[in-house]
């Protein structure tokens, strides 16, 4: 019984996240000037998750909330691109948590160690949505102009997700 009661109990956990990633979409949308891109608080949400859920669940929340939240907004053209992106970025990240995790760090190693988590997750994000934008509008110079949009996404992301796991953690909720 108590292994069904955990089973659900993080089956409910990722679809919480999965629906707070939606929201984080609909609640901040800042559109990217000449591209039908938008700027939004999801990528925070996305390295809570990470924070909270083990690898297979997070990256589940990520890749499917994302997605969802693509299709919600109207922007459904960017599901699938989006499915894979935030998929892999949430996969970068918490693999190279997971690896530091092994690791015996003072507080300010572990503090650093999350941050370029985080960072390469958010980097590989710019990386696909640069590849996805170039595919879809045929050119590198519109895909050049989501470029520091995506990387101040993600960097407010870090800033949000920093904030939150730090309230969590002195709660004891967190894997890292």
């Amino acid at each position: 019984m108590e292994t069904q009661l955990k089973k659900t109990s993080i089956t409910v956990l990722t679809a919480m996240m999965m629906c707070i990633i939606i929201v984080a979409i609909f609640v901040l949308r800042i559109p990217i000037p000449f591209t039908q891109g938008y700027v939004n608080l999801s990528d925070g949400i996305i390295f809570i998750a990470i924070f909270i859920l083990d690898k297979k669940h997070s990256v589940a929340a990520a890749s499917l909330g994302c997605m969802m939240g693509d299709i919600l907004s109207g922007f459904a053209f960017w599901a699938p691109w989006t499915f894979v992106i935030k998929g892999v970025m949430a996969l970068i990240t918490v693999a190279i948590m997971d690896a530091f995790a092994k690791k015996q760090l003072t507080a300010k190693g572990k503090l650093l160690s999350r941050i370029f988590a985080m960072t390469c997750g958010g980097l590989f994000m710019v990386f696909g949505y640069f590849i996805a934008e170039r595919v879809i509008y045929g050119t590198w110079a519109v895909a050049a102009l989501g470029v520091p949009w995506n990387i101040g996404q993600f960097g407010v992301g870090i800033a949000v997700a920093l904030a939150i796991t730090s309230a969590l953690k002195k709660v004891g909720i967190g894997r890292y």
